[in-house]
């Protein structure tokens, strides 16, 4: 008889924004006459940047003639568009990252969820936030990483909890690990990480012969010059770490679809006689084996970001939506909440103090404002709750004079 794979019944019952979808939706048919502003999930709500929807035409027209017209291209990604990152978003900050180990993808997050499948299942060391991208737990937990669910957290993974007491950032844990995730700017908190910080962490995986995979999609939003944008701009990074990147917070590109992860030829993981293998050959093996590469036009599209135009268009959205951010953390200080976030991301959690579902709904059925429970995010999250930035600044400033109304 066919079989399931029984690691999927370790996850909990919904994933949350079904959950927070789920309550909305009932909320929204119930009282059809109040219209709800919706600050929870981190889609973006801007249109694209103008050069790109002018490059999506320009490719699609291309796409029209025989003689411009493209089929399959290369997996990896254009090399228009990886020779640009490399020279953009890396040579620029004095990080030696080649056009070649850079992958081009759909997305941040199904990279981060597939990377996992180059690495063993049996005896690997998972070291994960809390609160955390729920992509990274589940996506171990369906591989067999884990034990089963207990009391809000899975057996086999250190949790590196992020708390009001470490500023949200996590030091290194005093036990091994094999398999590191990092989000800085972080998703859920908006917190980010000094360089002294990082530094602690690629000693730590040198000494622990780790991998730190790195999400840094929400570099875009960094503004203090003393933060790093890149972990390898931490040296030795090369030989530790592998980093994910998207365009869909930094031009738009959710529902457009194109990001990009960073393997360097010199990292290293081991077999299980001692023997090193190139990770960036793995990742290509199944890259390749598994993924047929982002459309022409969308990549054309992405290409046109590096442009000056570019370039300028693209700080200004990222300025538009920190500008937002600003409005939420100085409205909910001001009510009396610690608040971290909002200067260099776009996120700001709030220490709520109660339960995070309870002002989440507090939130939706007094003042129709969406926001997402902590407690979706891991247990560190409960008592806190996060607003995105990602709306129109007419929203915002009705959202936070009704969530002021609503608290008072």
């Amino acid at each position: 008889m066919i079989r399931i794979n029984e690691n999927y019944t370790k996850l909990k019952a919904s994933y949350l924004f079904s959950d927070i979808a789920k309550r909305v939706t009932a909320y929204t048919q119930a009282n059809p006459s109040k219209p709800v502003i919706r600050l929870g999930i981190g889609d973006v709500t801007e249109p694209l940047p103008a050069v790109c929807i002018e490059a999506l035409h320009q490719a699609t027209d291309e796409m029209a003639v025989r003689s411009s017209f493209k089929g399959y291209g290369p997996e990896q990604g254009y090399a228009f568009l990886r020779e640009a990152i490399a020279q953009h978003d890396y040579a620029g900050r004095g990080c030696a990252i080649d056009a070649d180990e850079i992958f081009v993808s759909d997305g941040s997050k199904c990279d981060c969820g597939n990377i996992q499948e180059i690495f063993a299942t049996e005896g690997l060391r998972l070291a994960i936030p809390d609160p955390v991208y729920p992509v990274y737990v589940d996506t171990n937990v369906m591989a067999g990483r884990t034990g089963n669910n207990v009391n809000g957290r899975y057996e086999g993974i250190t949790y590196l909890e992020s708390t009001p007491a470490n500023g949200y950032v996590p030091s290194v844990p005093t036990v091994g690990a094999d398999l590191i995730y990092l989000c800085f700017p972080n998703n859920p908190t908006g917190a980010v990480a000094t360089r002294a910080q990082l530094e602690a962490w690629v000693a730590y995986a040198q000494k622990n012969q780790a991998i730190i995979l790195f999400d840094s999609a929400y570099e875009a939003y960094i503004r203090n010059p003393e933060i790093p944008h890149s972990i390898y701009e931490i040296p030795g990074a090369r030989e530790v770490a592998i980093e994910f990147r998207s365009f869909s917070k930094t031009a738009g590109f959710t529902g457009t679809r194109c990001a990009y992860t960073v393997v360097p030829k010199s990292l290293q993981a081991f077999d299980s006689t001692g023997r090193p293998h190139s990770v960036h050959a793995l990742w290509n093996r199944r890259h390749t084996t598994k993924f047929n590469g982002v459309s022409y036009p969308v990549q054309k599209a992405a290409a046109a970001i590096f442009t000056p135009a570019g370039q300028q268009q693209v700080k200004a959205m990222t300025d538009f939506y920190l500008a937002n951010a600003a409005l939420i953390r100085t409205a909910m200080t001001k009510l009396g909440f610690g608040c971290v976030g909002g200067d260099n991301a776009p996120y700001i959690w709030i220490n709520t103090g109660r339960d995070s579902w309870e002002f989440f709904d507090l939130l939706l059925n007094h003042a129709q404002v969406v926001c997402t429970p902590g407690a979706g995010f891991g247990k560190c999250g409960e008592g806190h709750v996060r607003i995105s930035a990602f709306n129109s600044r007419a929203n915002v400033e009705q959202a936070l004079e009704r969530i002021a109304s609503a608290l008072r």
